[in-house]
Order: C-alpha cells, then structure tokens, then sequence
C-alpha cells in the first residue's frame, strides 16, 4: 500500500510529468532553431533585432488565443517585411506553445 501511495503522489512532488518538460524543451529547440536570430527566445536577454519582441514578453492576449498552434500548422505570418512564413506540424506547434506558455515573464501577466 505504501508503494502504491508513493507512486501516486510521486507525480505531485516532482512537478510536471515528463512528457511535458519534453515537449516544452522540443519547443525550446525548435524556437531556438528558427526564431533566436531574431528574437529572444529565453526568459531572460535582449532580441538580437531590436524590432523583434523577446518571445517571455508576448503574454496570453497577443498570442495565446485557443487556436495559435493551429494558426502555427498553416503558416503563421506577421506584417513585417523580413519574417518568414512559417508552417508547423502539430507536434511542433504545441510544443512550441508549451514552451512559450512557460517562458512567459510573470510581471507581465498582470
């Protein structure tokens, strides 16, 4: 019974299960890969284009709507001349979104 507690509670006590800090850290890569020469993708540091927002900086109303990962699988866009179009699989974009969820600068939140 013992045995059977812990591993019920053990959940609890060690945070998020596993399958999602992997998700958010393929969206960390990810981000990494195709958006970090533009934009800050951490949760600290400056964008290295001063014209791109820091990603921790976006927060729930600009960019966290219920259908941004699907808006990420057909091709997210900006009115900005020099970013590129990009499309996600399914897996990726929500990966993508559990990460940015993650990063978000908690200041700004309020």
């Amino acid at each position: 019974m013992k045995k059977l507690c812990l591993a019920l509670l053990l959940p609890c006590v060690l945070g998020a299960p596993a399958g999602a800090e992997d998700e958010r850290g393929h969206g960390k890569v990810l981000l990494e890969r195709l958006c970090a020469q533009c934009h800050a993708v951490g949760r600290t540091g400056r964008s290295p284009n001063a014209l791109a927002p820091p990603f921790r900086t976006f927060g729930d109303d600009k960019l966290y709507d219920n259908d941004f990962a699907q808006r990420l699988q057909d091709g997210l866009s900006s009115i900005h001349p020099a970013m590129p179009t990009f499309h996600f699989s399914r897996d990726d974009a929500e990966s993508a979104v559990a990460y940015l969820r993650a990063i978000q600068d908690r200041k700004l939140r309020r």
